[in-house]
């Protein structure tokens, strides 16, 4: 009786321990799972997982993840004035999202900045397109000191001499002439009548005819003894500092009419377009400044988390904003072996199987990472994959897939 117990035991003991041995050994396949059907029905097989994508002969696994992801974080300490978002919330470039205080007057030097670039840009302008008017009133400049330059040596140089000048002294002459005839004739027109008496008028106009001509012919001989004298001292300094006024002045129109003949002033337009410049940094900054206070979108995207909330005091780089490029999928990889990862190339085609979709996306290679990473092990490359078209109905960032490296594709 002992015996036929013992033996029974020993034998079922036998058996599992072969059945585990079998299992651990690295050259079997374990027994597929089997589950009974109710009502005593015939076992069957559990449904299998949905294959990979076939053609390829480089596989791995991978996730959804979208082609572009930005955390907003704030450059500079300050109060939340605005959140103008919500989570969910799809924006556009540009958008505005959260506002902190002081923003009315950042937005005002903005505009100051740029109404000085704007002022800075026409005159710019303006000093190009005027260059020609320019040019030519310095040449009439030229023309008009050159001509003042020569009557002052001209006047310099006869007062080396005299007073006058030959034409001067010689129009003098012709006056003394005329006034000794106009006197002559006064005098004799005086004799005739001069026996008359005292009362008598036409004694008294000959009379005065007399001594008018007299003071004509005074002032002529006094002009030109003046023009035939040699000058003073006070005279000559007079006309010296003229001449070299008037030789000043030609020399600076002939200076500015070299600097304009060809186009404007390079002095006065180098000043201008540095002026320019300082403008366009002037408004880069003052933009730079209310960027810091609004912060906005850099992508088009969803709203996938946010941080914060009006009255809030936020500090230096702390994130803000989550924004999700979701209409724009990617898959990354996270198993691609160091063994196949030689067999992948960037633009090599893709089939990507979404497990939770049941559906087959293709795609191109875009990145592969130069860098490794330890997985479980092994050592992996991580592989980024552009989605064709549009992401179907469904997609979601975070869903694993199975992805297939199309060989000579």
């Amino acid at each position: 009786m002992k015996l036929k117990v013992v033996w029974p035991l020993l034998l079922v003991f036998a058996l599992v321990s072969l059945a585990l041995a079998g299992c651990g050994s690295s050259g079997q396949q374990p027994l597929p799972t089997v589950v009974l059907e109710q009502n005593g029905a015939a076992p069957a097989a559990t449904q299998a997982a949905p294959a990979r994508p076939t053609g390829g002969e480089v596989t791995a696994s991978g996730i959804v993840v979208p082609a572009h992801q930005v955390q907003i974080a704030a450059a500079q300490g300050g109060k939340v004035k605005e959140v103008l978002v919500i989570t969910g919330d799809r924006v556009t470039t540009g958008q505005v999202l959260i506002r902190l205080e002081g923003s009315e007057q950042l937005a005002a030097a903005v505009e100051a900045a740029r109404t000085e670039l704007l002022a800075a840009q026409q005159d710019l302008e303006a000093l190009n397109e005027n260059a020609g008017q320019a040019a030519a009133a310095a040449l009439l400049r030229v023309a008009n000191a050159n001509k003042a330059l020569d009557q002052a040596k001209k006047v310099r140089g006869y007062r080396q001499y005299r007073n006058g000048s030959d034409a001067m002294i010689q129009n003098a002459q012709a006056d003394l002439i005329l006034a000794n005839d106009a006197l002559e004739r006064a005098q004799n027109a005086y004799n005739a009548v001069s026996g008359q008496s005292d009362d008598s008028v036409t004694k008294a106009g000959a009379l005065s005819a007399l001594s008018a001509a007299q003071k004509a012919r005074d002032r002529a001989v006094a002009n030109l003894n003046y023009l035939q004298a040699m000058p003073n001292q006070i005279d000559v300094d007079v006309v010296e500092a003229e001449l070299q006024a008037a030789q000043a002045e030609y020399d600076a129109a002939q200076r500015e009419y070299e600097k304009l003949k060809n186009g404007p002033d390079p002095d006065v337009l180098a000043l201008a377009e540095q002026r320019v410049k300082t403008a366009e940094a002037q408004l880069a900054a003052a933009e730079a400044a209310l960027d810091n206070v609004e912060l906005a979108a850099p992508i088009d995207g969803t709203v996938a988390a946010l941080n914060t909330e009006a009255g809030t005091w936020v500090n230096p780089g702390q994130p803000l904003l989550a924004l999700l490029d979701l209409a724009h999928m990617q898959v990354k990889t996270t198993d691609l072996s160091e063994r196949d990862v030689p067999s992948v190339q960037v633009g090599q085609a893709a089939q990507v199987f979404v497990k939770a979709l049941g559906v087959t996306l293709d795609g191109k290679v875009k990145e592969i990472s130069p860098l490794a990473e330890a997985l479980g092990g092994d050592v992996v490359y991580a592989t980024t994959i552009d989605l064709s078209g549009a992401p179907p109905a469904g997609l979601r960032a975070g869903m694993s897939v199975d992805v297939s490296f199309l060989a000579g594709k």
